[in-house]
C-alpha cells in the first residue's frame, strides 16, 4: 500500500457534480501540484484536516475544472490513509479530465474495491463491515438497507467476536492444562465444556435461522406468476411494475417466453417473474413458454396463482393446483369486477393456500398481497433493532462449519476422548467464524471479495 490510488467515485454521467478521490501517502504532493487557490496563495499541503477548500484544478498553466477539495488527514480517514476528495463539475468529460490530470501528476488508477480494501487492511473495517459496504450500496429496498447498515456498524462483528473470545479462553485453557497438569486440574472440566460448547452452538443456531430471512433481505423473493392463458397475469405485473412492460390483449397465448422485474412492495423485494399461460396447445412456440413456465415455477421461492374468476376452472387448472402442493404460493382470485363463474369457497375447497381477491383493473387486492407476502415470510416481523441478519453467503457457510466443529467437540466429550481432541476441534470452530471477520483469510480471497466491488469505493 504504498502507492497513491485515485478513481471517480460517482457515477460517469452527466450530473451536478463528480467526485474524484485519491487515497495513499502521497495524496497530499498529488493534490498540490495540481491545485491553486482562487489568489493562488493557499497551500494546499498546509491546511488543516478535514476542511475543504475552493478553487481550480490545474494540468500545467491549463485550468481544468472550478472544484472543491476536502482534506483529509490519517489516521482519521475511510481508508486510515491521507486521503483527498475533488468535487468537481458532474460531466463525464469534465471528471475524467480531472482524474487524468490526478494520475499524471503521481496517482493511479484504484481497482476495484480498493479504497475499501485498503480500509480493511489497515484495521478501519473488518472483513463482514466491508462487505456491507458494497451491500449499502447494492440495497433494493428498505429492510435491505437496514440491514447493510447495521452490518456496516458492527452488528455481526460483535457477534462473531464474542463467540470467538469464549472460544479462545476454552482453548487457552485446555493448552495450559495440558501443559502444566500439576497445577491446573481438568477434572470435571469436560462436563463444564460441554455446557459451553452447547451455548455457542445455540447462538449460532440463532444466526443461521436468520439466513433464510437474509438471503431474502439481500437478494429478494423469488416469484413466479403463473395460471391459464388470459388470466390477467401480464395485468398483475404491469400493475405491481408501474408501466406496461408485458403485453396485455384478449388474445390468449400473448406471453410466449419469460419477463422478469425487480419492484418494492412494502419494503419487500419481489424478483418477479411473468411466464407464459399453462395450458395443452399445438403451437410450436408456444408450448416451449409453457414449458419454462412449469420449469421456473419448480425453483421459485413463492408462486402467485392468477385465477380468471370470469370462467369455470378447467383441466389446466387442476394441473397448476397440483403443482402447488407443498409450495409457497398465494392464489390471486382476478377480476373480480366482473361475473363471477367460479366460487371462492369452491377455491377454497381444492386449495389450501392464502386467497385473495384482486382486480388488476380496478387495482384493488394489492395492499392485502403485500401484507400476505410479508407474513408467509417473515412472520410479519422483521426488525433491526436487536436481531443480527446474516444475509451473506459466506458468512452462513463459516457459520455452519463452525457449527460442524462444535458439534464434533461435544461428541469427542460425549465418547470420553481425551482433551485435546477438544482443543482441535474448538480451534477448528474458531478459525472458522474468523473467516467471518477476515481474522483468518487468505490473500486470495481477499482479493476475490473486493473484485467484485464498484470502482472508487
Amino acid at each position: 500500500m504504498n502507492t497513491t490510488i485515485a478513481a471517480i467515485s460517482t457515477a460517469v454521467s452527466a450530473s451536478g457534480i463528480g467526485i474524484i478521490r485519491i487515497s495513499g501517502p502521497e495524496a497530499m504532493d498529488v493534490i498540490s501540484r495540481i491545485y491553486r487557490s482562487k489568489g493562488g496563495k493557499k497551500k494546499i499541503k498546509e491546511v488543516p484536516t478535514h476542511t475543504i477548500h475552493y478553487g481550480y484544478i490545474y494540468d500545467g498553466e491549463e485550468i481544468v475544472d472550478e472544484v472543491l477539495v476536502m482534506v483529509m488527514r490519517a489516521p482519521k480517514t475511510f481508508t486510515g490513509e491521507d486521503t483527498v476528495e475533488i468535487d468537481c463539475h458532474g460531466g463525464v468529460y469534465a471528471m475524467n479530465r480531472v482524474l487524468e490530470t490526478v494520475l499524471k501528476n503521481g496517482a493511479k488508477i484504484a481497482g476495484p474495491g480498493e479504497f475499501t480494501k485498503r480500509a480493511f487492511l489497515n484495521g478501519r473495517l473488518d472483513l463482514s463491515q466491508a462487505e456491507a459496504v458494497m451491500d449499502v450500496i447494492q440495497a433494493k429496498n428498505e429492510y435491505a438497507l437496514k440491514s447493510s447498515m447495521s452490518q456496516l456498524k458492527g452488528s455481526v462483528q460483535k457477534t462473531i467476536k464474542e463467540i470467538r473470545s469464549d472460544l479462545i479462553y476454552e482453548i487457552a485453557f485446555i493448552e495450559s492444562a495440558l501443559d502444566d497438569p500439576e497445577h491446573i486440574s481438568l477434572e470435571g472440566y469436560p462436563q463444564k465444556l460441554h455446557g459451553i460448547v452447547e451455548k455457542e452452538q445455540k447462538s449460532i443456531e440463532e444466526l443461521l435461522k436468520t439466513s433464510t430471512d437474509g438471503k431474502i433481505i439481500r437478494e429478494g423473493i423469488e416469484t413466479v406468476i403463473v395460471g391459464k392463458p388470459n388470466a390477467g397475469k401480464s395485468s398483475l405485473l404491469n400493475l405491481l411494475v408501474g408501466e406496461n412492460k408485458a403485453i396485455v390483449t384478449d388474445i390468449e397465448g400473448t406471453t410466449r417466453d419469460i419477463l422478469e422485474e425487480y419492484i418494492t412492495l412494502h419494503g419487500i423485494t419481489l424478483k418477479i417473474v411473468d411466464t407464459a399461460g399453462i395450458r395443452e396447445t399445438e403451437d410450436v412456440v408456444e408450448k416451449i413458454g409453457v414449458s419454462r413456465a412449469r420449469e421456473v415455477a419448480k425453483g421459485a421461492d413463492l408462486v402467485l396463482y392468477v385465477v380468471d374468476s370470469s370462467t369455470p376452472l378447467d383441466e389446466n387448472d387442476e394441473e397448476i393446483i397440483e403443482m402447488l402442493k407443498d409450495r409457497k404460493a398465494i392464489v390471486l382470485y382476478n377480476k373480480t369486477d366482473l361475473a363471477s363463474a367460479v366460487s371462492m369457497e369452491a377455491l377454497k375447497e381444492k386449495i389450501n393456500h392464502p386467497l385473495i381477491p384482486i382486480s388488476a383493473k380496478d387495482e384493488t387486492g394489492i395492499a392485502q398481497l403485500a401484507d400476505t407476502i410479508k407474513s408467509m415470510f417473515f412472520s410479519g416481523k422483521i426488525s433491526f433493532n436487536d436481531e443480527v441478519y446474516i444475509t451473506n453467503a459466506r458468512h452462513k457457510e463459516a457459520l455452519e462449519e463452525a457449527a460442524d466443529s462444535l458439534a464434533m467437540v461435544k461428541q469427542s466429550i460425549e465418547d470420553g476422548m481425551p482433551e485435546d481432541f477438544f482443543s482441535i476441534d474448538l480451534m477448528a470452530a474458531y478459525g472458522s467464524l474468523g473467516k467471518i471477520t477476515g481474522e483468518e483469510v487468505g490473500e486470495d480471497l481477499v482479493n476475490e471479495i473486493f473484485s467484485k466491488f464498484c470502482m472508487g469505493k
